[in-house]
């Protein structure tokens, strides 16, 4: 019997959840400009807004993720898209700072479980062959459209306003959710397009995601390869957020960039990123994937040293921009080692892991101003904050010298075999 193909129609509905969800946590600064007029915000104010979705973000990971696990994906992606979506639409009703930041707080809890709970849908409805390449298809085009949102963010307030333009987001997560409802099925088993040769490949998936006996999350969250998990997304999201925060400065104040050709420069490392997301993903059919992700981490920090030493603005962006591609070709590698390590609470390690992603993105900026405002803008300052990325990506790439998610996963496969062979 010839396989259906049912679980492409899961990747589908993953891909354009994980694109919405770019969009919409984007769309805030490119309305920035018009919204602090409107309203009258200071850029410190301004900064309250922008931070507020991080923190609750990041606050909201695991609890989102255990509902998750408890509840299933398809009744907590449906809440959780629905809620982020109401906070999207309201965005467009803020009067003032206090309501504004409020509301963004509110929108980044609901947000916060998007990802862990994608993670363990792809985990149950996709071949362990398959995982790694679909989450690499999903961070590339989330990445392409980050990339892509500023302009259609500029066209909507063009054409209806900032306030209208929120509400327009929210209605796409509507129409999503609506279409994940009628389709989606937490087993796949229970799937009417689903025949029993595509079940019979997604046995051994389904059983992936089976909690071990006597092991809570609590205790999983503790163990070592956890630790070496986080870290390593730590330091690897301290260099990403550079790129969507403080490189426009740097090109603008360091290589003296015009703000039209810096905006333009800073496309780059979200755009070889996504093809790095994409390569990780195929590769990893062939290689092993802690080489790939310990090679693509090295790669990074000997790229970021040798961008220092380029003077020429466009051939050190490419620079830049392979040392993204390099860094994301471990994307999809890291959250499918989510799926090992994490079994039946797949979603709340991915949760920890990207919390912790999160508070890298925030506490990078945030050192890096101190250090520029300390050393200056000058070529010192920012070569010693990029000299800082570097020495985050060999922290990232050591912890793959001892991370091994498929010594994890065999392991509590054990476990789990384990009271039948005794029966």
């Amino acid at each position: 019997m010839k396989q259906s193909r049912a679980r492409y129609g899961v990747v589908l509905l993953a891909i354009g959840l994980a694109v919405l969800s770019y969009v919409q946590r984007v769309a805030i600064s490119g309305a920035a400009i018009p919204i602090s007029h409107e309203l009258h915000l200071s850029k410190q104010q301004m900064g309250w807004v922008f931070g507020a979705f991080g923190l609750a973000y990041a606050l909201f990971e695991i609890p989102m993720g255990l509902f998750g696990d408890r509840m299933g994906v398809r009744r907590a992606l449906a809440q959780i898209v629905l809620a982020w979506s109401a906070f999207t639409a309201l965005t467009g009703a803020a009067w003032s700072v206090a309501s504004l930041v409020a509301v963004r707080f509110l929108f980044g809890a609901g947000e916060a479980g998007c990802f862990p709970n994608l993670t363990r849908m792809l985990s149950t409805w996709l071949p362990a062959r398959e995982r790694v390449p679909a989450q690499s298809l999903m961070w590339a085009c989330t990445r392409w459209g980050g990339a892509a949102t500023p302009p259609l963010t500029l066209l909507c307030i063009q054409w209806f306003g900032w306030r209208w333009a929120f509400v327009g987001f929210a209605a796409l997560g509507l129409v999503w959710c609506a279409i994940f409802l009628a389709w989606f099925k937490d087993d796949p088993a229970q799937h009417r397009a689903v025949n029993e040769a595509e079940l019979e490949m997604l046995a051994a998936s389904r059983v992936v995601t089976t909690r071990t006996v006597g092991q809570g999350w609590l205790s999983l969250l503790l163990t070592r390869q956890v630790a070496l998990l986080v870290l390593q997304y730590f330091c690897f999201s301290c260099v990403w957020y550079f790129y969507i925060t403080w490189l426009p400065t740097y090109l603008r104040e360091g290589r003296g960039q015009s703000p039209e050709r810096a905006a333009a420069l800073s496309v780059l490392p979200l755009l070889f990123g996504g093809f790095g997301s994409l390569v990780g993903g195929i590769s990893s059919r062939r290689l092993p994937k802690r080489a790939i992700a310990f090679c693509g981490f090295a790669a990074t920090a000997v790229l970021l040293i040798a961008f220092t030493r380029i003077q020429a603005v466009f051939p050190a962006m490419i620079v830049m921009g392979l040392a993204s591609f390099a860094s994301d070709m471990t994307m999809p590698i890291s959250w499918d080692a989510c799926v090992e390590i994490g079994g039946g609470y797949t979603a709340t390690v991915a949760a920890a892991m990207n919390m912790l992603g999160n508070l890298g993105g925030f506490v990078a900026p945030v050192v890096g101003g101190m250090i520029l405002q300390r050393m200056g803008t000058g070529a010192g300052g920012w070569n010693l904050l990029i000299s800082c990325m570097a020495t985050a990506s060999v922290i990232s790439a050591a912890c793959w010298l001892y991370l091994d998610p498929e010594s994890a996963r065999r392991q509590r496969e054990q476990q789990l075999n384990a009271p039948s062979a005794t029966s």
